[in-house]
């Protein structure tokens, strides 16, 4: 049984999101709560980017030694990307972009589907590939995230050397062992700690500005564009390691929903964002004033006697914006699942009063098993870092796609007026993207592979869905004419209440009509349930159930959830019944259809979708669960089908 994802009209289910918060149970937090937290979740990514951001940007203008030209070139292109590509377009711009609260590229995707009305092919390629190249950002970041910490150890003493790779992969077993336990235990720690990060940078960069503060010129934009105009082929490839000053912002986006506009806001502006600026601007002083720094010149900007802790520090750093882009990965799986981009996978509730902490144990393997094979495979991180850059300029360019789509049509804005706004980030991220792709010999056709393999995989979900949709429907036999026949029917009636499960509430479920079949009895009451996932993230308590009976054997019922939701059928009962609908549980059988679908007689590149689809429906978590329905009530019949 699958249940097609639903579109709704947006301004139906219009409530607000503080409405939301005190349905979910957990009343909106103070503001500097929140401003905290989003430091240690939302910026934990981005934080961690002074630690090879700089050093990887300039290396490759240091093969014949570095002027000072071309440090305060480097250290201004990193400043300026900064400014306008998570400043203003993500800060200012995309936050205000949100799905009722809600924001990442699929919700930034149904936003668009919405606007745009029908379906489109290209809208849904936009929202799969965005969140293919997510899923790729999620497997890269937590490898060199922790690598390029613990390297630091071989600062302290050159003996740990040979101790880099256990550690790092001992540390990221360790992270994604404990997921299933939840987080929740230590994730109240994850601000503070980031924070302390956040001031400890901001310190090291004035502790080294104290010593040449004519760095600051490099904030004039005039240094980055000099540099990008007399280096050629050497400026465009270090674009693409400029560009890794800005992973994570989407980040910023995805996790709106988690704490709000303002708070992220106010965290990047009177922290993040000043502590950024002034690391990069202290680790350009060192190497102006030390060339020889530049073999690691983030943890150079501290006295030797001060390297253990600071290493420590950011182990501890990059462990939490691993965290966060784990956590990320959960939330954009769920979201995917239920705007049916991914087959029904089991999640896990790691938390009896946050709703968001989730734990998708299949999610989980995969990433462990794609972080450390990452680790053994590229050993340090300036080789991961050649591999980094491609799946973040890939999903911002998907996020600056989307808007332009979602400006016109959703906000109604002039289609002149919205190109003129984002062509400086069309250029400018489509720059970094080439400069990018120039690393794919060197380890870049990893995210691009990771990119399609995911972004296949979907489509062939998708696909095999809608396919399996229309057959089904070809074949439906219509419920209002069959329910109204059935009141003459001499078959025998049994006591009781009989859900069927059904993604089409127009047609008769193939449930009942093979318990009628092979049982030829009808239960006395008889309930066709469909449960729609809308395109908003959350739906409001008052349009959570719609009951609507046909006549005095038969009634529709609708359940409907958000993407960001999981479907617990049970608990909506419960608000079905205020509806008017009347059950006793102890005399109430839930029937689901399970379909064994195999692969059609079509060919080539069709058969492999087809095969694909058979093959993930495989890994579907059991219905029962998936919708939380009570196990000891539930009849499962099962049929055949095509697609």
């Amino acid at each position: 049984m699958s249940v097609k994802p639903a579109v709704s009209d947006p301004d139906a289910l219009n409530g607000s999101a503080s409405e939301q918060d005190e349905q979910d149970g957990h009343p909106r937090r103070g503001l500097m709560a929140l401003t905290i937290g989003a430091i240690g979740v939302v910026y934990g990514d981005i934080g961690t980017s002074p630690l090879y951001a700089l050093r990887e940007a300039l290396r490759p203008a240091a093969e014949d030694g570095l002027s000072r030209a071309e440090v305060l070139g480097v250290v201004s292109l990193i400043i300026w990307s900064l400014t306008l590509i998570v400043t203003v377009k993500y800060v200012l711009f995309l936050l205000r972009a949100d799905n009722r609260g809600e924001g990442g590229v699929l919700a930034l995707y149904a936003l668009t589907r919405l606007a745009v009305g029908r379906r489109s092919l290209a809208v849904l390629f936009l929202g799969i590939v965005g969140a293919a190249m997510f899923f790729g950002d999620a497997l890269i970041t937590p490898a060199i995230s922790v690598l390029s910490a613990v390297e630091g150890i071989k600062l302290v003493t050159p003996a740990f050397e040979h101790y880099v790779i256990p550690i790092t992969l001992g540390i990221l077993f360790a992270l994604f062992m404990v997921q299933q336990w939840g987080t929740h235990a230590i994730s109240a720690a994850f601000g503070p700690i980031t924070a302390l990060w956040f001031v400890v940078m901001a310190a090291m960069g004035v502790w080294q500005l104290s010593f040449d503060i004519s760095v600051i010129a490099a904030f004039n934009p005039w240094y980055a564009v000099h540099f990008l105009t007399t280096h050629g082929l050497v400026a465009f490839i270090v674009l693409g390691a400029v560009f890794l000053c800005v992973t994570g912002a989407e980040a910023l986006y995805a996790d709106l929903g988690h704490f709000g506009r303002a708070p992220i806001r106010l965290a990047w502006f009177t922290l993040i964002f000043p502590a950024l600026v002034l690391n990069y601007l202290g680790q350009g002083a060192l190497v102006l004033r030390d060339p020889a720094a530049l073999e690691n010149p983030f943890y150079l900007m501290v006295p030797s006697s001060l390297l253990p802790a600071l290493v420590a520090l950011a182990t501890i750093a990059t462990v939490i914006a691993a965290q966060a882009v784990i956590t990320g990965a959960y939330s954009m799986a769920r979201a995917a699942i239920q705007l049916g981009l991914l087959p029904r996978l089991a999640i896990v509730h790691t938390s009896e009063t946050t709703s968001g902490q989730i734990y998708i144990p299949s999610i989980n393997w995969i990433l462990l098993f794609g972080v450390l094979s990452f680790v053994a495979t590229f050993q340090t991180s300036e080789n991961l870092a050649a591999a980094y850059g491609i799946a973040v300029t890939g999903a911002m360019i998907v996020d600056t796609i989307l808007a332009i789509l979602y400006s016109h049509l959703g906000w109604k804005k002039p289609l002149w007026f919205v190109l003129a706004v984002a062509a400086p980030f069309v250029v400018l991220e489509g720059t970094f993207l080439m400069s990018n792709l120039v690393k794919v010999p060197e380890g870049g056709y990893v995210p691009l592979g990771l990119a399609f393999g995911f972004s296949f995989l979907m489509f062939a979900w998708w696909r095999g869905v809608q396919l399996a949709f229309d057959r089904g429907h070809k074949q439906m036999v219509e419920l209002d004419s069959f329910a109204k026949s059935m009141l003459k029917s001499s078959v025998h009636v049994v006591p009781g209440t009989a859900f069927f499960l059904t993604s089409d509430p127009k047609a008769v479920p193939p449930a009942f009509l093979h318990n009628l079949k092979h049982n030829r009895v009808l239960h006395e009451k008889n309930v066709i349930l469909t449960v729609e996932v809308q395109r908003v993230p959350k739906v409001h308590a008052d349009e959570r159930a719609e009951y609507v009976p046909i006549n005095e054997r038969f009634a529709r019922l609708t359940l409907r959830f958000g993407f960001m939701e999981t479907p617990n059928v049970s608990k909506a009962l419960g608000r079905a019944r205020r509806e008017g609908l009347k059950f006793d549980v102890m005399t109430t059988s839930f029937f689901l259809g399970r379909r064994k679908v195999v692969p059609g007689d079509r060919l080539g590149l069709q058969l492999i979708l087809d095969r694909i689809f058979v093959a993930l429906t495989r890994f579907a978590a059991d219905p029962s669960d998936y919708y939380h329905l009570p196990r000891d009530r539930v009849v499962e019949l099962g049929s055949r089908m095509t697609v």
